[in-house]
C-alpha cells in the first residue's frame, strides 16, 4: 500500500479501536458497519505489516507498534481536522450535542442548576450527561467517553490539560443540636468526638488523612460513606462530625440544622480544576463548554468544590 492511499477514514478507525478496544464499538462511534471497520483494520494491518491490535480477554489490545503509532496518528487526525475545517465552528444556538462531564456530588448540587439555566438560554439543543468521578476517570477521558472532569483530582495534573477554577478550604460540620459542640470546636473536641468520613474515589480528599497522620491528630472514625452529601445529612441528625469543603458547609449551614466550624488545625487549601484530554483541546464545542464552566465557577464565583 502506498502511503498516499492511507486515507483519513483509516486513521479514524485506528484511533477509535485504540480508544474503545473494540471493533464493534469503534463502528458505532464512527457510524459505520462493523464489516467496514474490519476491512479498514485489515488495510491498516497490511500497510504497517503488523496486527496493530490483538484480542486479549475480550478486548482489542494494541501491539507495541500500535502503541507507537497512536500519538502520530492522533496528531495527523487533528491536523487534518483543523486544515479541512471539520471542527472549525461551533454554534451553540443551533448545535445538537451531548457532553459528558465527570463531577462529584457537591459539584452536581451547585454547578448543574446554573449550567442548565445557561444552556437552556444559549444552547437549547445541548444536553449534559453526568458521570461520577472515580478511579476510572482518567481512562474515560483518554478514551473520549468523558468530555471534561471537574473537581479536586491531583492525579490528573500530569498527562491532561487543566484549568484552575477556584481555591477551596475545609470546615467541620456538626448538628446545631450537638450535645457537646456548641459555639466553637477545639482540637480536643475534634479528637474526642466520633466522625463520619467520606471515602471518595478518584478525588484528592484523602490528603486530609495524610495531614492528620503528619500532625499526629486522632480522628475517631465511626461511619464511612461514599459521598459528601450522604455524610452531611447523617451528621444533621446525629452527634457525629464531618470535615467537608467550605462551600458545601456554607451552603448546608443556611439550609439545614448544621453549623460549620473552622477546622481546629492547619490544613492546606486546594484547587478545584477542570481537566480534559488532548483530543478535545482544540475542539470548538469542548472549548465553548470549558469557557462556560469557567465563567460560572472561576475567579471566586459561587460554586461547590469537587
Amino acid at each position: 500500500m502506498n502511503p498516499n492511499t492511507l486515507d483519513f477514514r483509516l486513521l479514524q478507525v485506528f484511533d477509535e479501536i485504540y480508544k474503545t478496544r473494540s471493533v464493534s464499538r469503534a463502528a458505532d462511534q464512527l457510524g459505520l458497519g462493523q464489516p467496514q471497520v474490519s476491512i479498514a483494520l485489515g488495510k491498516l494491518r497490511q500497510h504497517f505489516d503488523d496486527p496493530l491490535f490483538v484480542r486479549i480477554a475480550g478486548n482489542m489490545e494494541p501491539t507495541p507498534l500500535g502503541e507507537e503509532l497512536v500519538q502520530p496518528i492522533r496528531k495527523a487526525i487533528e491536523a487534518l481536522n483543523l486544515a479541512l475545517g471539520h471542527r472549525s465552528v461551533f454554534d451553540p444556538a443551533s448545535a445538537e450535542r451531548s457532553f459528558r462531564i465527570a463531577m462529584t456530588d457537591i459539584s452536581q448540587l451547585v454547578l448543574l442548576p446554573g449550567l442548565w439555566a445557561r444552556l437552556r438560554k444559549l444552547a437549547p439543543g445541548v444536553h449534559i450527561d453526568v458521570a461520577e468521578l472515580s478511579a476510572d476517570t482518567a481512562r474515560l477521558l483518554e478514551a473520549g467517553d468523558v468530555d471534561l472532569a471537574l473537581g479536586f483530582m491531583p492525579q490528573l495534573d500530569a498527562g491532561f490539560y487543566q484549568q484552575a477554577l477556584f481555591r477551596q478550604h475545609y470546615v467541620c460540620l456538626a448538628s446545631t443540636g450537638h450535645p457537646r459542640v456548641q459555639g466553637s470546636l477545639s482540637l480536643a473536641q475534634f479528637e474526642a468526638e466520633d466522625h463520619a468520613v467520606v471515602t471518595t474515589s478518584g478525588t484528592g480528599h484523602l490528603f486530609v488523612d495524610r495531614e492528620l497522620a503528619r500532625q499526629n491528630i486522632t480522628r475517631k472514625v465511626a461511619l464511612r460513606v461514599p459521598n459528601f452529601l450522604g455524610a452531611a445529612f447523617v451528621v444533621e441528625n446525629t452527634d457525629l462530625l464531618v470535615t467537608v469543603p467550605t462551600r458545601l458547609g456554607e451552603m448546608l449551614e443556611g439550609r439545614g440544622r448544621f453549623h460549620a466550624y473552622p477546622v481546629p488545625f492547619p490544613l492546606p487549601d486546594y484547587a478545584v480544576k477542570q481537566h480534559w484530554h488532548e483530543r478535545y483541546h482544540h475542539d470548538p464545542a469542548n472549548r465553548w463548554l470549558r469557557g462556560l464552566i469557567h465563567e460560572l465557577l472561576g475567579d471566586g464565583a459561587a460554586a461547590a468544590s469537587g
